[in-house]
């Protein structure tokens, strides 16, 4: 299991000072929507420029008509990150045109697809998807297996099952991530460290109890070490 830490300070100085806290560490750094609509590709080179060893999720989660999302994809191998999304939700055809376009690269960013947002409830995603998570999240993901994506964005309680239904191999990656226990926040189906594990999860994204930290390199280097 590895540790991707979540970048969404308000402004791209205070993410780059947490960076230059956490240089030394092996770690995965996800730059979301608002950090990448604000600061862009300079961001992303600042990342490399302070510890070119570091890993980029680059969290857009794509989804538009498939066209449109492989030509996304395709500009998304110029900014040297190491792995993106799109919305499962887009459809089979899209995530294979996705691939599709980016199969003539020698080496390519890991491609994962989303399947529910963890800030959903019960309540709320059924009256979207009218499916319970559950159900609905092995459907994305066994499209997102057949449509050759690496894996899957899902919280921590779906990864054993999307496994199960896919391969051990397909990647799952989960926010919502409270490593010891913390506040949920925004999101509603979070999970300790322990249950990541036990549910054979590859990638934990955290972000609130790091950046919010007294010591954000004291808690990156616990995290670390309980993995």
């Amino acid at each position: 299991m590895q540790l991707c830490v979540a970048l969404d300070l308000p402004s791209q100085e205070e993410n780059l000072a947490l960076i230059e806290k956490l240089k030394n560490y092996p770690i995965w750094l996800k730059v979301g929507l608002r950090s990448y609509i604000r600061d862009g590709k300079p961001f992303i080179d600042a990342i490399k420029a302070i510890n070119p060893e570091f890993k980029i999720f680059l969290d857009l989660k794509l989804y538009d008509i498939p066209n449109t999302m492989a030509d996304a994809a395709e500009s998304i191998m110029g900014l040297g990150v190491d792995m993106f999304n799109v919305h499962a939700s887009a459809g089979r055809k899209a995530m294979r045109e996705v691939m599709k376009r980016l199969e003539p690269y020698e080496s390519r960013p890991l491609v994962l697809a989303v399947t529910a947002l963890t800030s959903f409830d019960e309540e709320e995603f059924s009256h979207v998807y009218e499916k319970n998570i559950a159900s609905k999240a092995d459907q994305f993901a066994q499209d997102a297996h057949v449509a050759g994506l690496d894996g899957v964005v899902c919280s921590a309680y779906e990864s054993s099952s999307i496994k199960s239904l896919t391969s051990d191999s397909f990647i799952t990656l989960t926010p919502g991530i409270r490593p010891f226990g913390e506040d949920a926040g925004d999101q509603e189906r979070v999970a300790t460290i322990e249950i990541a594990h036990d549910e054979k999860v590859n990638f934990i994204v955290v972000g609130r109890p790091i950046y919010k930290a007294t010591n954000p390199a004291e808690v990156v280097e616990k995290i670390l070490k309980s993995l």
